[in-house]
């Protein structure tokens, strides 16, 4: 299958799944920091691993994980965000 992506503005949508998850182990927690844990990107080629990360805390939100849903038969990207 070949990928055939379109982008626009921050949306991705592609029409390869990405490839599992890989298994990370988020260090121990850090006062003022949440874990950002790591997930695959489109480069406009193929999916590259984007490992976690340490980000620090905003009050009165939660850190929401980027991740990849389907949507019939494309894949759509949702970035990481905070959320209120």
């Amino acid at each position: 299958m070949t990928a055939a992506a379109a982008f626009a503005a921050s949306e991705i949508l592609i029409d390869t799944p990405p490839p599992p998850d890989r298994v990370e182990h988020a260090p121990p927690s850090r006062d003022g920091y949440v874990w950002g844990a790591g997930h695959w990107e489109w480069n406009g080629r193929a999916y590259a691993w984007v490992s976690g990360t340490w980000l620090v805390e905003r009050r009165a939100a939660h850190w929401v994980v980027a991740r990849w849903e389907q949507v019939g038969s494309q894949w759509h990207y949702i970035a990481g965000h905070w959320e209120r």
